[in-house]
This record gives C-alpha cells, sequence and structure tokens, in this order.
C-alpha cells in the first residue's frame, strides 16, 4: 500500500487534488496511471481508498471511490521527553515511537537539558513520515516545547510514570504498566533529571519507574518505554 497524507481531506469529499511535491512522486517515482489506485489519511484515522483521474508532475486528482474509518487504540500513549543535544537522536526516537505507536510527544526543558530550541517543522515531517511509512492513520501529535514545571503543573490523566537513573526506589515499567489505560511517561535529559526534579514530579503523583538495568541514552530509554507499552498492550 502506498499510503499518502494530507489533513485537509474528509469524510465529505469526493476528489482529491494532490500537492505539487506528491503530484510529481506519483507521475516521476510512482509512474501511476489513470485508473491507478491510491490510499490516503487524514491522520484522524480516516482511510480514503482513491483512484486517478488527472496526471501531471504538477497537478494530480483522484476520485474518492470508498471511505473506511479506523477505531483508534483502547489506550493512550504521551511521552514527555527533554530534547537531546544532538538533534539526529531526537529525530530517530520521533521515526521509531511513531512507527511502534504513540499519541502525543512533548519535548520538555529540565535543569540538565543541553538542547532548549527545537525544529518544529523538521519533526513534523518525520513523524508524517513515519506514520505514512508504517501504515498508520492516526498522526501523532507534537505539543510545543514546554518547562518540566510547567509539564507536571498539567491535569493529566491515566498512570504516570518518571523514569530516570538515580539509585532509589524503583520498579519496573513492565510490571507497572496496566493494559488499556492512558500512560503518560516523562524521560530526562543526557544528564537525568535533577534530583529536585525527581522529588517535584513524585510530590504530584508521578511514579518512579526503572527501564532495565543498564543505563540507557535518552532517545533510547524513550523507545524502550514505548515498547513496553505496546507490549502490554498486545
Amino acid at each position: 500500500m502506498q499510503l499518502f497524507y494530507n489533513p485537509n481531506v474528509s469524510e465529505n469529499d469526493d476528489i482529491f487534488y494532490f500537492e505539487k511535491d506528491e503530484s510529481r512522486h506519483i507521475t516521476k517515482v510512482l509512474r501511476k496511471n489513470i485508473g491507478d489506485t491510491l490510499q490516503i489519511t487524514n491522520g484522524k484515522g480516516w482511510l480514503f481508498t482513491s483512484e486517478l483521474t488527472t496526471i501531471n508532475q504538477k497537478y494530480c486528482s483522484a476520485k474518492i471511490i470508498s471511505k473506511k474509518h479506523l477505531e483508534k487504540r483502547d489506550y493512550k500513549l504521551h511521552v514527555a521527553v527533554a530534547p537531546t543535544k544532538m538533534n539526529d537522536r531526537f529525530e530517530w526516537f520521533l521515526e521509531k515511537a511513531t512507527e511502534i505507536g504513540i499519541d502525543s510527544i512533548t519535548p520538555i526543558l529540565c535543569d540538565h537539558s543541553e538542547r532548549k530550541v527545537i525544529k518544529t517543522e523538521r519533526f513534523e515531517k518525520i513523524i508524517q513520515s513515519a506514520m505514512k511509512q508504517s501504515l498508520q492513520f492516526y498522526l501523532p501529535e507534537l505539543r510545543p516545547l514546554i518547562p518540566f514545571k510547567a509539564f507536571i503543573k498539567q491535569d493529566i490523566s491515566g498512570q504516570r510514570f518518571i523514569a530516570h537513573c538515580e539509585d532509589s526506589e524503583r520498579k519496573s515499567l513492565k510490571s507497572e504498566i496496566k493494559p488499556n489505560s492512558d500512560i503518560t511517561i516523562l524521560i530526562g535529559p543526557e544528564g537525568d533529571f535533577s534530583t529536585k526534579e525527581i522529588e517535584t514530579a513524585i510530590a504530584v503523583g508521578f511514579a518512579p519507574v526503572m527501564l532495565g538495568e543498564t543505563r540507557l541514552r535518552t532517545e533510547t530509554a524513550a523507545i524502550v518505554a514505548c515498547h513496553s507499552v505496546a507490549y502490554a498492550n498486545e
């Protein structure tokens, strides 16, 4: 299946118009012809099957011949993670987390954060590409960068965890996950959360957890957390 993404297509549409870059991809790379079938999603659970009616490098259009809405998973996963010093490591996390299955991502600024600016537009494109590649129909939400203190003051429902590396009482994340429940997990920067941040998070209801016996990089820890939740809900 070749999946295309456009947030503006809706269940009320009968005709779809591809943008210039997609039109060129359809004609020059995929070498599609009039009458060929393409799949489109709006990232909101809809899958549209369409039939090409016009082919041009600058302009392609398709007639929508069927529409199907797919239900979401029984749980929501939200990972709040400190952006890594190297952008490519955070981009890798975004790609793999989307492939595994995640609903929302919040970049957080922590006491030990080395990166304080993120490339939102580029990150969005990476998430969109990973959604299409993994044939998913719900686009994960990338939320704005926010200070750690402000994030934990929000009203967050479901299970809440903070994964850290300090030598203190922690339980295994895998043993604490309740299937079919919403989950929010905090992942710190390269230097881990500060002691004060850990204490503050625990004080407002975040349970301290560990992700294994070894010390993991930020992006690896975030992926392990995503996989643990997905595995627990299989």
